[in-house]
């Protein structure tokens, strides 16, 4: 079986229209229906937004393997717009040189850490730290 056909089998499993999916994805509809008509598959930068979509792993989406028989469960990626904050965050994270990424880090668990220990009240949680 092709990704291609993995994909349309999944669309039937979901009961998700091609229209549904090219909304969710974002992929236009006609490319989805080259897809299916011409049985090619999608390109390597679609593959993480076609799996979120799906609730599938790449590894099945590409090989048809799913060992843990889960389908997506459990992920352990994140597909994320690059225009939005946490895109913005993760770009510059990724800028930033092993020591400063370990800083923050360390701030990141701190402040969860008082989160946890109820020392953040929800009117300051919000606030500036």
């Amino acid at each position: 079986m092709t990704i291609s056909e993995r994909i349309f089998e999944r669309l039937r499993q979901l009961s998700m229209t091609q229209k549904e999916f090219s909304e969710s994805t974002g992929i236009q509809q006609s490319t989805i229906s080259e897809w299916k008509k011409n049985k090619t598959n999608p390109s390597s930068d679609k593959i993480l937004i076609i799996c979120k979509a799906l609730d599938v792993t790449p590894e099945w989406l590409l090989s048809g393997v799913d060992p843990a028989a889960s389908r997506g469960k459990n992920h352990e990626y994140y597909v994320v717009n690059m225009d939005t904050d946490t895109g913005t965050l993760i770009s510059e994270f990724n800028q930033l040189k092993k020591e400063q990424r370990d800083r923050i880090l360390g701030y990141v668990s701190a402040f969860l850490a008082m989160k946890k220990d109820g020392m953040m009240s929800s009117s300051n949680s919000d606030s500036e730290y």
